[in-house]
């Protein structure tokens, strides 16, 4: 038998037990690799620079080199995530609704784990550490792919995980694994009878390809194009700092703008304020034609509208109206997060109902749609699916339910015929 199956096997098995876990122990296993990473950061950090070092050779991108970075700072950010994770309430077990069928026959829908999770991720190492705290505390066993660029930083953060939970329960063996290429990845793809769920988190085509590639239900999202609209009745010092928040405070994330649509009866007014802001940061700026008349700066293209930067570079674009705003993010949105700048409350409602996004944001910036930021504790990534979890996907997004049934001899014969028992189908909870 294969590596790959044998992991997918112990993860199985793994998922099983967890759901027998209590929380106490659950909650135990999250603070000892909290303090894990804290004993052993001097460790952490020389793997990661290794890999910084070697990403540098390779000539990575800038964005995506500081997107690998996980040294003092980030590991702190990861100890403080883990302790809020361990602050939330537990998912699992949870009632979420009754019902009496009939005396003595109650029917209860209870939330449970989803079992085994594949999840592949990009550059990101921090992303490793959330994603496998977020699976345990919601009792799911979780096989992870890190990008190669951070292959020294994810092992060493892999085996101080599966190390410091082993130690607190030996049944939590088997919950977090680490594959090692893109081929185990590929391989375990196949494997739909062991894994319940795939969670890409990368670029458009590695999301893509793993849709293509599956029988296994995928979550994710394929891009991150996210817009953020300035209405006519915008305040423009608000939206000045919005705007500038949204593509500059980290442009090399999802959650990032991309595009920046502005009313019309305020372009010639707005326009050269957020242009000198974005010049000062460096942000380069591709505009329409009218865009182009009030500020002079590169043309965009068609492609522009829905490009997807992770870069400091923005698309600008000037809009007649607030529904013309509305039609051009449905048509090029990723359906991720955007959003609008207005005092005008009838118009920010109408556009939070009427763009199709897994988030809408009203006088802030786009960069807020995050697990952390939403008081899910952290996230296993944001997804622009319609069924099951959408938007940043937390302990609540890495559970389903069953149905427990509890009686007294009751049979189905009994609610048959002439003379049957009638349901009561009564609401308890």
């Amino acid at each position: 038998m294969d590596a790959v199956r044998l992991a997918a096997e112990r993860a199985r098995k793994s998922s099983y037990a967890l759901s027998s876990i209590s929380l106490e122990s659950r909650n135990a296993a999250l603070e000892a690799i909290a303090q894990a990473l804290e004993a052993n950061s001097q460790a952490i950090i020389e793997a990661n620079q290794a890999d910084l070092q070697a990403a540098a050779e390779m000539k990575i991108p800038a964005a995506l080199i500081k997107r690998l970075k996980y040294g003092e700072e980030k590991i702190r950010e990861s100890t403080t995530s883990i302790r809020s994770i361990m602050q939330q309430e537990d998912v699992v077990g949870k009632v979420i609704a009754r019902t009496e069928l009939d005396q003595d026959l109650i029917l209860d829908k209870v939330s449970c784990p989803i079992g085994v999770i594949g999840v592949v991720f990009e550059s990101r190492p921090d992303a490793l550490v959330q994603i496998s705290c977020l699976c345990l505390k919601s009792g799911n066993a979780v096989l992870l792919k890190g990008g190669s660029e951070a292959k020294r930083t994810n092992r060493i953060l892999a085996e101080l995980i599966e190390k410091a939970i082993t130690a607190v329960d030996a049944r939590f063996e088997g919950t977090v694994q680490l594959l090692s290429t893109r081929e185990e990845f590929q391989s375990l793809l196949q494997h739909d009878d062991l894994i319940d769920l795939i969670i890409p988190r990368g670029s458009n085509e590695l999301v893509k390809s793993i849709m293509e590639s599956t029988r296994i239900p995928v979550m994710g999202h394929a891009a991150g194009i996210c817009h953020t609209y300035v209405d006519k009745k915008a305040d423009l010092a608000m939206a000045v700092k919005v705007c500038f928040d949204a593509k500059v405070q980290y442009p090399a994330v999802c959650n990032a703008t991309e595009t920046l649509l502005i009313h019309t009866d305020i372009a010639a007014q707005f326009l050269p304020l957020i242009v000198e802001e974005y010049r000062q940061a460096g942000v380069e700026m591709r505009g329409d034609e009218r865009v182009q008349a009030i500020c002079p700066m590169a043309a965009a293209s068609e492609e522009d509208w829905s490009a997807e930067y992770n870069d400091m570079i923005i698309a600008i674009k000037i809009v007649d109206s607030l529904w013309a705003a509305i039609e051009h993010i449905n048509k090029y949105s990723s359906h991720h997060t955007d959003a609008i700048i207005t005092a005008d409350e009838a118009a920010a409602e109408e556009f939070m109902a009427d763009v199709d996004s897994s988030s809408t944001v009203w006088n802030a910036s786009t960069r807020f749609a995050d697990g952390y930021r939403y008081g899910l504790g952290a996230e296993v990534g944001i997804s622009t699916n319609k069924t099951h979890a959408r938007g940043p996907v937390g302990l609540e997004g890495l559970v389903i339910y069953k149905y427990k049934l509890r009686g007294k001899g009751q049979t189905v014969a009994e609610y048959s015929g002439k003379e049957a028992k009638q349901y009561t189908h009564r609401k308890l909870l």
